[in-house]
């Protein structure tokens, strides 16, 4: 018997200290062996059918496949971004098909579903596999079980394999669009004021949205600004508008929004220099610095190791509004006219304004939607002086008469730009359809 013959207290506490230690990196020895790659067949072709969806169910199983990524930022993984229910799922494997050996392998899966599920039965989800050390297979199919017939599961591409140079510095992710979304002009100058900022590429997970606003993002699409995710999330799962679980029926909170945001995080990982997450109605604002790449190299400079840059939210009411740039021709576009909104509701006793963020996307792991729950790097709380998150949107704190509001004119920095790029765009979409 291990320790026998050692009296003292202090010896056998060591001892059980060691016995301990010694058990438990033996049980992670054999945690990691068992998710280790098995060769299951050889001499095959790779065959399955390739998924296109953006969000494929896996069958007799409650797993909603989003894309897999390539990750070697600690081992050589592939992390699949889905969406499982957090009790009914238990054991999933990623079968790899090696074109260049014929090998078929299969690799038990970490199922790590994300914290901030917020009381719903389904939850943002990685399904995180190491991959085979003598290929880099290019598609991954995803299973309930280690047996099977591959050519009969949906095969996934892998994505960012190969490193690439980041081909703009800004990428915006919103998500997701949904509800028959109008707010048409809000929406216009939102992406005016992204572009002006220095944002190059809008990512959107898009549900649905009206007829007119499809005509817009047509434009925006052949200009090259603006990527859709189509979302179709409620063909899969009852989704709730609220961010948190209301003891109904519904299963995933805010259609997913969690779930998007992290497969934009990733599916920019490679392409984009800083990632920023927010809504369409938000609008990350530099007080100091004239746009985002001066304020984020001056953040960088002074706070070097922050990978996570987070921005207080504030509310400009869309029911207090200025009479300047009361604009004739946009009266008749659906939405709000935001350089109308220029009083914002004070802070709250013993409140914390929510915060989005801007991130560097090859540190994040994991994200939830106003902080980020897993990163490599320091998180950095940019103070108000700095920069603040412009939201217009309907108040939250009732209807507070003006003078209990703060005028805040930032915004009008930028309208002569604002202004002359909204015209540009309404008279080629929304102008052009009433004339």
């Amino acid at each position: 018997m291990l320790c026998a013959g050692k009296k003292s207290y202090f010896a056998a506490a060591v001892c059980i200290t060691t016995v301990t230690s010694m058990l438990a990196v033996s049980y992670l020895k054999l945690q990691r062996l068992s998710h280790q790659p098995e060769v299951i067949q050889e001499g095959r072709r790779c065959r399955g059918k390739i998924a296109i969806s953006t969000i494929t169910a896996l069958e007799g199983n409650k797993t909603f496949i989003i894309s897999p990524y390539f990750d070697d930022r600690e081992s050589k993984v592939t992390r699949v971004i889905g969406i499982v229910h957090h009790e009914d799922v238990k054991q999933l494997y990623c079968w790899f098909c090696c074109q260049a050996n014929g090998k078929i392998y299969v690799s038990k899966a970490k199922i790590d579903v994300h914290s901030d599920r917020f009381g719903f039965p389904y939850g943002a989800t990685d399904i995180v596999c190491l991959e085979p050390k003598d290929c880099d297979p290019t598609y991954v199919s995803i299973h309930q079980s280690p047996y099977g017939n591959i050519d009969q599961l949906p095969r996934f591409e892998i994505k960012n394999r190969k490193p690439e140079t980041f081909s703009v510095d800004f990428t915006v992710c919103i998500s997701a669009m949904f509800g028959n979304y109008n707010n048409v002009l809000q929406f216009i100058q939102s992406m005016e004021m992204y572009k002006i900022l220095g944002a190059q590429k809008v990512v959107i997970y898009k549900n649905n949205c009206s007829h007119l606003m499809e005509k817009v993002l047509k434009f925006y699409i052949e200009e090259g600004t603006v990527e859709i995710i189509p979302w179709p999330i409620d063909s899969h799962l009852r989704v709730s508008y609220s961010w948190r679980f209301l003891q109904d029926e519904t299963h995933i909170g805010y259609y997913g929004q969690i779930t998007a945001l992290n497969d934009c995080v990733y599916r920019n990982m490679e392409r984009s220099k800083f990632v920023v997450l927010n809504d369409a109605d938000e609008i990350i604002l530099p007080l100091k610095h004239p746009d985002w790449k001066t304020m984020m190299n001056s953040l960088q400079r002074q706070n070097p190791g922050a990978s996570v840059f987070l921005f207080e939210n504030h509310i400009f009411p869309e029911t207090v509004s200025s009479h300047t740039f009361n604009i004739s021709s946009w009266n008749t576009v659906p939405g709000v006219n935001i350089l109308q909104h220029v009083y914002r509701e004070p802070d709250r006793n013993k409140v914390t304004n929510p915060r989005k963020m801007i991130v560097d996307p090859r540190k994040v792991i994991q994200t939830s939607v106003h902080s980020v729950l897993h990163a490599y790097g320091k998180t950095m709380y940019v103070p108000m002086d700095v920069a603040l998150i412009y939201h217009c949107r309907k108040g939250l704190q009732g209807n507070l008469p003006r003078e209990s509001l703060i005028r805040d004119t930032t915004l009008w920095r930028y309208n002569s730009s604002l202004i002359m790029n909204v015209n540009k765009v309404l008279s080629q979409t929304v102008l052009q359809t009433q004339n």
